[in-house]
């Protein structure tokens, strides 16, 4: 009898390792897809965050996901479907992390424009979240639009469609290519409208001030106004940024509605796969 229960207490420990291996395959998996995404996404993908925080908040966001994931063996997640599926996990987290990030790089790329039409092209530092040279015109205007995205609850909103996506496409499911191209490609044209939409007003002023002083040096050469015409350029500039903080707000907000918007489509297109 001794000897019974000693070989049943001796099977316990293989029980309970077969058990937690395959709960760390259900983990692994389930946090494929949110992991790929906030590498890729703003804020979360940024350079100053470190990797392990991003490690931490994938696998607290895959609790809510691995009751629902079914169970995996290690076979069938080596195996060429497996592998497939891991692959199609990844790439639906980084598109629509990289489809927040293409459209929230508008606004650097308005600065960048901003900064070249007044002369500020050479005012530039590494910027944190790329590691990039960045004009500080779009650093001040990219933390600008960061903020909004965090105090309209932007962030929980994006975590909450991708959190969706499991539902609208279980794990395992097919997706079709097209639809991930399509949304990085149509992110893409739309990040030049949007940056040509926020910074066409600044540009068009500094553009009448250039001409302005253009015209009365070609009028009267012994002023020789180009010489000041840089400081000119530079506090026109300042002081449009200045009275146009409230206008660039309300197109920081459109633009991260936007965003948002092409995500909710790009998950909603994935039942279509």
């Amino acid at each position: 009898m001794l000897g019974l229960a000693t070989q049943e207490v001796m099977k316990l420990p293989g029980v309970d390792l077969q058990f937690i291996t395959e709960l760390l395959l259900i983990f692994l998996v389930s946090t494929l897809r949110i992991g790929a995404f906030l590498l890729s996404s703003p804020i979360f993908g940024a350079r100053w965050l470190p990797l392990q925080v991003r490690i931490v908040m994938a696998f607290a966001l895959g609790t809510a996901i691995a009751g629902q994931t079914p169970p995996f063996d290690v076979v069938t997640l080596t195996s060429a479907a497996g592998v497939m599926m891991m692959l199609v996990e990844i790439a639906i987290g980084l598109t629509a992390g990289l489809t927040l990030t293409i459209w929230f790089s508008a606004i650097l790329l308005a600065g960048e424009k901003i900064a070249a039409s007044a002369g500020l092209g050479f005012a530039a530092q590494v910027d944190p979240s790329t590691g990039g040279q960045t004009p500080v015109v779009s650093q001040i205007l990219y933390l600008f639009l960061l903020v909004i995205f965090l105090s309209v609850d932007g962030h929980l909103l994006a975590i909450g469609t991708m959190l969706e996506s499991y539902r609208i496409l279980p794990i395992g499911g097919t997706v079709n290519p097209g639809l991930l191209l399509e949304a990085g490609i149509s992110a893409a044209g739309s990040m030049f409208l949007a940056a040509t939409i926020i910074m066409l007003p600044i540009a068009l002023v500094l553009l009448l001030i250039n001409v302005t002083i253009g015209i009365i040096t070609r009028s009267a050469p012994q002023l020789n106004l180009f010489s000041f015409g840089f400081p000119i350029s530079l506090l026109a500039v300042f002081i449009l940024l200045y009275f146009s903080a409230s206008a660039l707000g309300g197109s920081a907000q459109s633009l991260i509605e936007s965003a948002l918007t092409a995500l909710r489509v790009l998950i909603g297109g994935l039942g279509d796969g």
